[in-house]
């Protein structure tokens, strides 16, 4: 997951999989990091943060999380 340490949306998302039973989220601090910045953006078109993958699969942002999670089918990505 890309995000930076102040972003309410990245805790919330990080919330959300911890609750799911994500033990390990890797994180990556494109405020710390800000070359990673441009990295995230050609990967997945976006600039804000989250960006968040589940293994190769890019979800996209909080809001795309939680419509996986309210579609039932975040479980079915966790899970492969």
């Amino acid at each position: 997951m890309y995000c930076t340490a102040v972003c309410p949306y990245c805790v919330r998302a990080e919330q959300l999989l911890k609750r799911k039973g994500v033990a390990e989220i890797e994180k990556v601090r494109v405020d710390l990091e800000p070359d990673r910045r441009q990295e995230m953006m050609d990967r997945t078109g976006r600039r804000t943060v989250p960006q968040i993958y589940i293994g190769d699969f890019h979800v996209g942002g909080c809001d795309d999380l939680f419509e996986l999670e309210s579609d039932g089918r975040l479980n079915g990505l966790l899970a492969a």
